[in-house]
């Protein structure tokens, strides 16, 4: 630690593994050159640059609302101007092992949907697929354009005390948060003009272009309609769905603009009836169609369902991709790799237990207080207990519920998430973080370089979802 190093000389290392800096606070070498940026910077500088960065979101409107919050308030994702920072050595091990599992992913659900082979053989229990509320027999033999389920994915990652990146686990039906990662690097980019050339950062706005790309690829027709279809103004994810459409140049619609005629999707405009090609889809499954999936939904389109089980229109993410983002067939991931590809994980899980085996229950029921207990079907930081930091009445609560169903839920030791500098108002202090990647599957598999890295704003906290009090962080993967 340099005398110029003013903003780090008590920086409070924790136990977890500081991408920034190692256990002698010696800068690790990916920060180096942004080290030497942030010391041309006075603390002043910086939280005023962090006060124009506040202002600058709620100026851009990228606020979500957070669910059960009667008030109906909306909430500013809060991002951090200090950056977390990848290698490109290190990018390339990340982006290797996501295109390996979303390969692997694909080929799982295109067998569960048809032969079930990896069923018969044993390597995924049967009664996890027939029980998962996502599993849909609607879509049994169905052939989706291109043979490509999952379209778009965001898997969440974390480092763990060695270092080690991790997959938490995998986002496959509408994963948000792209909206945040394009903006928050619009905004940085803004704030620290100069970084970016001197610290050699890869871009990443190159996702509405990818991501529009795809959408054409898998169309039925060229050229192509397409169309990004919300749920409304109400949705926690709106503002990314307005976002996603206008930087693509296509068509915001909602349930109630589409109309399927003879099988084919037809938009409501001024002008008439015009056919669809392509629905860019943010509406989960059982949404989608009253006729085939919830009789009562609202937000769906009536008939949807046969008009792309005919082909004339094509739906990213395919219907029924949920069955594999289950958590209780998270645990197999390593084993669906192995299966469809021959090949060894590149990207560890980490070590679960499914409470619906009988010796995995009897170990979560007896260590409840030691472990991170998840519903499987759950998100946003909802349905979860962490056991070390919960009281002795949440232990007896979550054995209650877990007891009550196992089927319904995972555990895995606690992982002491890595961390990286955020500012607060004294300085510099660690942050638990995590990481989304987005994965593009078109012609190719695509890995943005970078992702929305989510970092737990609270001190000690290691939740980092935005429902629970997290911000976000700028992702910058560099030319090494």
């Amino acid at each position: 630690m340099t005398e110029k190093d003013r903003h780090f000389t008590n920086y409070p290392l924790e136990t977890a593994f500081d991408e920034m800096f190692d256990s002698s606070l010696n800068v690790r070498e990916t920060y180096e050159r942004y080290r030497l940026f942030l010391n041309d910077l006075s603390l002043d500088n910086l939280q005023e640059l962090q006060t124009a960065t506040d202002q600058a979101q709620r100026l851009m409107g990228m606020t979500f609302q957070v669910h059960g919050d009667e008030r109906g308030l909306e909430k500013v994702l809060q991002l951090d101007i200090i950056p977390r920072i990848i290698a490109d050595r290190e990018w390339k091990i990340i982006e290797g092992g996501l295109r390996q599992r979303i390969k692997a992913l694909n080929l799982f659900i295109q067998d569960i949907y048809h032969g079930q082979k990896i069923l018969k053989d044993d390597v995924v229990p049967e009664h996890l697929i027939l029980t998962c509320p996502d599993y849909l027999s609607q879509c049994k033999g169905l052939e989706p354009p291109r043979g490509i389920w999952i379209h778009i994915t965001g898997t969440d990652i974390v480092r763990d005390a060695e270092g080690t990146f991790r997959i938490l686990e995998d986002n496959l039906r509408c994963p948000s948060g792209v909206s945040y990662m394009l903006e928050n690097r619009k905004i940085i980019k803004a704030t620290f003009p100069n970084a970016f050339d001197q610290i050699h950062v890869q871009p990443v706005n190159v996702y509405p272009q990818i991501l529009h790309r795809m959408l054409e690829y898998i169309a039925p027709a060229s050229p192509a309609t397409i169309v990004v279809l919300t749920p409304g103004i109400y949705n926690s994810a709106f503002y990314e769905h307005s976002y996603l459409a206008q930087e693509m140049g296509v068509e915001l619609v909602e349930g109630r603009d589409l109309v399927v005629k003879n099988d084919f999707v037809y938009m409501r405009t001024t002008a008439g009836l015009q056919k669809v090609d392509v629905i860019y889809r943010r509406i989960d499954d059982k949404f989608l169609d009253p006729v085939h999936f919830n009789s009562e939904s609202m937000l769906g389109v009536p008939g949807l369902f046969d008009a792309y089980r005919k082909g004339h229109v094509a739906l990213a993410n395919a219907p029924g991709t949920g069955v594999a983002d289950d958590k209780a067939i998270y645990p197999f991931v390593p084993d669906i790799i192995k299966y469809y590809l021959s090949e060894e994980p590149i990207l560890s899980n980490i070590k679960t237990y499914n409470c619906a085996h009988k010796n995995d229950l009897e170990y979560v029921l007896e260590n409840i207080s030691d472990l991170v207990v998840k519903e499987t079907n759950a998100a946003g930081g909802y349905g979860m207990l962490i056991g070390p930091k919960s009281s002795k009445h949440d232990h007896d609560r979550f054995r209650g519920n877990v007891k009550a169903n196992p089927r319904n839920y995972i555990a895995q030791p606690m992982i002491d998430l890595s961390t990286v500098p955020s500012l607060v108002s004294t300085g510099f202090e660690p942050r638990h973080v995590d990481l989304r990647p987005f994965i593009i599957y078109g012609q190719q598999i695509e890995v943005i370089p970078g992702g929305l890295t989510r970092v737990a704003l609270r001190k000690g906290s290691l939740v980092v979802n935005s429902s629970q009090g997290g911000g976000t962080k700028d992702t910058w993967v560099t030319y090494d």
